[in-house]
């Protein structure tokens, strides 16, 4: 009925600093002050219709149940081609540093995700068309504005994916509980990390098909971490490493 929706006052800011489209604002009546006020002022400045609602209609519209007052409704989620991506960072000369996701269901994981790859000057994220959540309200609240400005590239299948990326230079690193000491690894300059599913980890075709596994070690009595965890420890020291 709303199309997709982008909620929270962060995430509505940040939506509103990005180069995405918005189609219309809906906020809470009497909530007209500081980050309201903001997002009020800019929607303004960009020629977008605001609309005062009743607490009790953006809580029908609301998934998160935490709208904060505001939802933004935009257009479909624009998933972005693997070539396109390939060929606008080689342009940019952005640093080539790409995640793959392998059996991320958790719309939370992969929103936390999204926004330590952005914190961490990542700008590409591919996903497998199945088996994986894909970008959804929930995604789009817990990455806190970290995906208007992050690519999401949905492909029919993660090995192809992974195949297109070596023969355009990239080297593949697997996440994974028995692999080498991630502290081990000279990185190479173009860098793929494939993140499984703390449940069911990387599936045998997407492990088979990297280059290297690579593990975090464990010194506790639990023998794996969170995804979204595991993808920012993973992701901030490769990017060390590549200058990133």
């Amino acid at each position: 009925m709303y199309e997709d929706k982008v909620e929270g006052r962060n995430s509505v800011l940040e939506l509103l600093n990005s180069k995405r489209d918005v189609n219309k604002i809906y906020i809470q009546k009497g909530e007209k002050h500081g980050g309201i006020f903001k997002i009020i002022s800019l929607a303004k400045d960009k020629g977008i219709i605001v609309v005062e609602v009743e607490k009790n209609k953006l809580d029908l519209m609301s998934e998160t149940h935490n709208h904060q007052g505001v939802i933004a409704v935009v257009p479909p989620f624009n998933y972005v081609e693997l070539d396109d991506i390939l060929n606008v960072a080689k342009e940019r000369n952005e640093p080539p540093f790409i995640i793959l996701l392998d059996n991320i269901e958790d719309p939370h994981n992969f929103g936390a995700i999204i926004r330590s790859a952005e914190a961490g000057g990542i700008k590409n994220i591919i996903i497998p068309k199945d088996r994986s959540i894909g970008v959804t309200e929930t995604v789009m609240k817990t990455s806190s504005g970290a995906l208007s400005h992050v690519n999401i590239i949905m492909v029919n299948n993660l090995v192809n994916a992974i195949n297109e990326l070596k023969s355009s230079g990239y080297f593949i690193y697997g996440a994974e509980a028995d692999g080498k000491d991630y502290h081990s690894i000279s990185y190479a300059d173009k860098t793929a990390l494939v993140i499984g599913s703390e449940g069911k980890g990387l599936s045998n075709l997407v492990k088979k098909s990297c280059d290297v596994i690579i593990s975090i070690p464990m010194n506790g009595q639990i023998n794996s971490l969170n995804a979204s965890v595991a993808a920012g420890i993973l992701l901030f020291s490769i990017g060390d490493n590549n200058g990133i």
